[in-house]
């Protein structure tokens, strides 16, 4: 990639800073963008880039008719602190309310803060729906045929190319189609570990990850998170002194459930780090593109010189929920490797959708999809943490994401997370327990909340009332 900053890229930096350092007041009306080109000697487009690149990190806002504007401070809780990661491996257990979780997901009456799935009306979903009718028609005879291959050729060589948008430079042909992210993570598991093995994970981390784990009979080293920088470093550098860790799981863009975005040149000092003690690191893009920048979506792929990072994702966040069952894995020195495993275990998938996905990634006005996203997602996070920071009990912590929609909330110490889920079961919602996000018996106080759904006054009061119901186990009610 190119070592100097985009022009855009300045030009947002720039107008952030001065609206952090209150130059620029909150409420501001901000030039038109043909003035903004004018004022700073820079094209219309770069102009445009620049708006919407602050109007994704959520420091500016437009108003139909009426022009960009500085967003105004939002009175919200803080952000949680961390913990220290355990002294030795555990083995693997996910609990029973993970399956309840998804079991329940667009069950009539009940109201779901639980799963990570964005509303549908949020999607394309006419547009994918004409897709898939096209590539019907004209592969009408592979609706015959078994499909043996790793992916069509179309679809691996539109993710070759959707990754440099990651900094990455993949080879289409090292490209394997999957059955969703799940079974990308998995293949590589299988790829490089033993039943016993030892494997570093965030800590929260993504339950789905430790459920392949169990699976596997693997043994997890958690290594805690920073709310604002991702995985810690320099943890992770003691626990590869101490444990014989085979390879490590991170999403280090757009965490899940924190919604964390590693730094740039904490990516790059995790790819060194890796690469000196011969660990591998299996990594996780699938919120990749709901980052906020271009060098936010970078990629710890992108600093790999000798294939130890297995770049794995999916478009089931970014295109459409219903598309998740398309994933994809570049295992770097393990491309073959995981390609015969994939063969092994499940063979091919649907040529059809495959050829309507790399329609729609190539021609599908996929990134102006994505642009609408992430304002809505910023939209609905930013309501969310406003409720959160009025209606649940005092001394609740909750994280201001960098992209995405989930969050993660910390309840006063004397709230149960289990007890709390199984309340809210009760009045017909659905939040997740801390718990599931770790191999041991922490974040007992810590839920984790979808604000994937736009709000409507149904869902502002059913969180209103998580948050009572907080309140009550607070006071031993």
């Amino acid at each position: 990639m190119p070592t100097e900053t985009p022009l855009y890229l300045s030009l947002a930096d720039r107008l952030a800073g001065l609206a952090a350092s209150g130059s620029l007041r909150p409420g501001a009306r901000l030039p038109s963008v043909r003035a903004l080109s004018e004022q700073h000697g820079v094209s219309v487009s770069t102009a445009v880039q620049a708006y919407r690149t602050l109007e994704d990190r959520g420091v500016i806002e437009a108003r139909p008719k009426s022009g960009f504007f500085v967003r105004r401070p939002r009175s919200l809780p803080p952000v949680p602190a961390t913990t220290r990661p355990p002294a030795r491996p555990v083995t693997v257990e996910v609990k029973a309310i993970a399956d309840a979780v998804y079991d329940l997901l667009g069950e009539p009456g009940f109201i779901s803060f639980g799963a990570a799935a964005a509303a549908e009306g949020l999607y394309g979903i006419e547009r994918i729906r004409r897709a898939l009718a096209r590539s019907a028609q004209a592969h009408a005879g592979s609706l015959g045929r078994y499909v043996t291959s790793l992916g069509v050729p179309e679809l691996r060589q539109a993710i070759s190319h959707r990754a440099m948008s990651l900094g990455c430079h993949l080879d289409h042909r090292d490209v394997v189609v999957t059955n969703g992210c799940t079974e990308s993570v998995t293949l590589c598991l299988r790829a490089l570990t033993q039943p016993g093995d030892v494997i570093a994970i965030e800590s929260p981390t993504y339950f789905g990850f430790l459920r392949a784990m169990q699976g596997l009979g693997l043994r997890a080293v958690e290594i805690p998170m920073q709310p604002r920088t991702g995985l810690s470093i320099e943890a992770l550098e003691v626990a590869l002194d101490t444990q014989p860790i085979k390879a490590v799981i991170a999403v280090p863009t757009v965490s899940n459930p924190m919604g964390t975005i590693m730094p740039t040149a904490s990516k790059k000092r995790l790819a060194e780090l890796l690469a000196r003690r011969g660990v591998a690191l299996i990594e996780d893009v699938i919120c990749s593109d709901l980052a906020p920048s271009d060098e936010a979506r970078r990629a710890v792929r992108s600093f790999d010189r000798d294939g130890r990072v297995m770049l794995c994702g999916s478009f089931g966040k970014t295109l459409a929920p219903g598309l998740r069952g398309i994933g994809w894995v570049e295992a770097g020195r393990w491309s073959a490797e995981v390609a015969n495993l994939k063969r092994s275990f499940s063979g091919g998938g649907s040529s059809v959708v495959e050829w309507a996905l790399a329609d729609l990634l190539e021609h599908g006005g996929y990134d102006q999809g994505l642009r609408q996203l992430r304002r809505h997602f910023a939209e609905q996070v930013d309501m969310a943490r406003r409720i959160i920071g009025t209606a649940f009990p005092a001394g609740t912590r909750v994280t201001d994401p960098s992209g995405g929609y989930v969050l993660w909330v910390e309840l006063p110490r004397t709230v149960d997370a289990i007890e709390l889920y199984r309340r809210c079961i009760e009045q017909r919602i659905i939040v997740v327990p801390g718990p599931l996000f770790s191999t041991t018996n922490r974040y007992r106080n810590c839920v984790r909340l979808n604000a994937g759904a736009p709000w409507s006054a149904e869902r502002e009061d059913a969180l209103r009332l998580v948050g009572r119901l907080a309140g009550d186990i607070a006071r031993g009610a």
